[in-house]
């Protein structure tokens, strides 16, 4: 799939090919030869064609202008000095390896093909720096060929990896939405091939977490577990407009490309994505909000890629995120795409087989195995804690109140609303099967709730006072 270049990046090199370079002065101070002159001006400023004609009849020259020879520096090193000469010559070899597929393959073949320009990334910290960034593409265009080319890339493209992932970090972490559209677009062209996205993978703390950042800016979510929103109540109209955080939608449709082709390793990735980020739940509102047809159709297939690969795991996370009844919202919609209907169908199938299935009490049980609670439907159920205390205190030797115990124990600072939760669950526990209090007692739970009844969160405070109203209860009763 072939995406329009980053108009940041179109921008920036127009300006630097427009730009007069006093190559004779650059000449005089031996900052570049003589011949590579030569070469530089036979291919610039002409035709297409007529550039690619010249190359591919002196492949090995121009090899040696940006790599040298063992015997010559390359322009990069001689004209190190002069940041106007290697922008203009940073630009020039980009445009050189799009067009000229030959002078790719050459490059790929020296023997350190990449020693130039992995330094530059490193030149400054400062992201709108031009340098870098031109390198970078440079550096991201010979990887992705690297990685298509052969399932056993050359170790000098593996080796190249860290360096430009932590790199393209920095702009994807940026606030500038034209530099995390370059990041986004380079690590697309990278992750056509199962060997690059293994390694994207390997790397997750700085590849994926921005990428989850601006997504969940556009969902109107900045942190893991907004209950509210995760559970479903949310809808496109309780949201300003669209997308929030600003984000565009191109820079939306090429992250999510992103996670389209990563979703191609979903038997890897997937149980990994959940864990650290809440990846299901977060799609779903993504989809709940999806302003067009191609942002929609990616995610229907990045959800579909997800659940097939990790039943087990990931679709009681979508249950809880109410995915099956957006699936059939999305029937409702006037959709044309064929490749979206069939994603659609596919999934809600899918959907459709594991919860004819499931009852509440599995549904309970999938939330707290999840690590994070949230406001759905059984929590404040008095028929549902009437029926399913008991068992939910001494089913499989009790794991369920010791997950419970388990959340409880952390602070969440970016979600009270899950320690209010599981002190509700413990007040129903206590209410429903008073008779189990010790057990419960020796997890830590009635110490937990009575420490919490100090808390800044008003319910979180209220729920607390309630669990523990319900032991002091049965504590005088007897």
């Amino acid at each position: 799939m072939s995406l329009d270049p980053p108009s940041y990046l179109f921008s920036l090199q127009n300006n630097i090919r427009q730009r007069p370079i006093p190559w004779d002065g650059a000449v005089r101070a031996n900052h570049i030869s003589d011949a590579d002159l030569k070469k530089i001006k036979a291919v610039d400023k002409v035709r297409r064609n007529e550039r690619k004609e010249k190359v591919e009849a002196d492949v090995d020259g121009y090899r040696a202008l940006f790599l040298g020879n063992g015997s010559t520096k390359g322009v990069f090193e001689s004209a190190a000095k002069r940041p106007d000469v290697v922008q203009y010559t940073l630009v020039l070899a980009a445009d050189l390896i799009d067009d000229v597929p030959a002078l790719s393959t050459s490059l790929l073949a020296h023997p350190t093909p990449y020693k130039p320009f992995l330094p530059l990334l490193s030149q400054s910290s400062t992201p709108e720096d031009p340098i870098p960034l031109l390198a970078s593409t440079i550096i991201s265009s010979l990887v992705a060929r690297a990685f298509a080319k052969s399932s056993r890339p050359s170790p000098q493209s593996e080796k190249a990896l860290p360096d430009l992932f932590k790199y393209l970090s920095m702009l994807a972490n940026s606030q500038d939405s034209g530099l995390q559209d370059i990041a986004v677009q380079e690590y697309s062209a990278i992750l056509r091939s199962e060997k690059s996205r293994k390694a994207f993978w390997l790397h997750k703390e700085e590849t994926i977490t921005p990428l989850v950042a601006i997504l969940r800016t556009a969902a109107g979510v900045q942190s893991n577990g907004d209950s509210t929103v995760w559970s479903g109540a949310a809808s496109v109209r309780s949201l300003d407009s669209g997308l929030g955080g600003g984000v565009g939608l191109q820079l939306l449709y090429h992250i999510l490309l992103v996670f389209w082709q990563l979703s191609f390793e979903s038997g890897l990735v997937g149980d990994g994505l959940e864990e650290d980020h809440e990846i299901i739940p977060l799609f779903t509102q993504l989809l709940r909000l999806s302003p067009k047809e191609k942002t929609t159709r990616l995610l229907l297939s990045i959800l579909l890629n997800l659940l097939s690969a990790n039943k087990s795991s990931l679709l009681p996370a979508a249950t809880l995120a109410r995915l099956p009844v957006l699936l059939q919202n999305l029937k409702g919609r006037h959709l044309t795409d064929a490749d979206l209907l069939e994603d659609l169908s596919a999934l809600t199938e899918l959907l459709d087989e594991y919860t004819r299935t499931q009852t509440t009490f599995d549904e309970y049980a999938a939330e707290v195995r999840s690590g994070h609670l949230h406001w759905s439907p059984p929590h404040r159920n008095g028929t549902f804690w009437a029926e399913n205390a008991r068992k939910i205190i001494s089913e499989l030797q009790g794991e369920l109140p010791k997950k419970l115990a388990e959340i409880m124990a952390k602070p969440w600072d970016n979600d009270k609303q899950v320690l209010a939760i599981a002190c509700n669950d413990v007040a129903c526990l206590v209410k429903e099967v008073p008779e189990q209090r010790a057990k419960l007692e020796k997890l830590g739970l009635k110490a937990r709730c009575l420490e919490l009844m100090g808390s800044a969160d008003e319910q979180v405070r209220w729920e607390s006072l309630r669990a523990t109203g319900e032991w002091l209860r049965y504590s005088f009763d007897r």
